[in-house]
């Protein structure tokens, strides 16, 4: 059974490791380095408890954690962004563990979260992350009956696939 929750404050070490497992992973698309102290630097991690608009999730699956998605919801204005509505959500950061992924439990997650928080969406990968970009077209598509658009950005604030809708039902 998928199970997508809420992080508490007080489960801040297990995102915190989940994170580890996700900039491994990422770090052959990203060129992530390990510090000296051999940890992946996450910057944002206090920010999911201090600023508002950050919603940081994790997926178990049967008791198990499985994975993580960090949310910006309703973004600053401030934040670059491609869609042109008032406010926009956006997946920050999206991790499923190996063992749980091609099972379809991404795709759950992706649309629990998209059904949780409606409006004006947008999700980004990085150009060289092909398995993420096939995967988030495919749940997009899916999400939306082809409802969506795709921009390919090259700025200083972004190089890669954005795709862009809205959830209004």
């Amino acid at each position: 059974m998928l199970e997508v929750l809420q992080v508490p404050y007080e489960d801040k070490s297990i995102l915190s490791n989940m994170i580890q497992f996700y900039r491994y992973d990422s770090s052959e698309f990203d060129q992530n380095e390990l510090t000296n102290h051999g940890i992946y630097l996450y910057k944002y991690l206090d920010h999911q408890w201090t600023d508002e608009y950050r919603k940081p999730f994790y997926i178990k699956v049967d008791g198990e954690f499985a994975g993580f998605v960090l949310v910006l919801k309703d973004i600053p204005k401030e934040y670059v962004k491609v869609s042109t509505a008032v406010q926009t959500n956006i997946i920050s950061d999206f991790f499923i563990m190996r063992k749980f992924r091609n099972k379809g439990y991404g795709q759950q997650t992706a649309n629990f979260i998209f059904n949780t928080f409606r409006g004006a969406w947008e999700v980004r990968q990085t150009p060289q992350n092909k398995p993420a970009n096939l995967f988030w077209k495919k749940v997009i598509n899916d999400f939306t009956d082809g409802d969506y658009e795709e921009f390919i950005l090259d700025n200083e604030k972004w190089k890669g696939s954005v795709q862009v809708f809205e959830n209004k039902d």
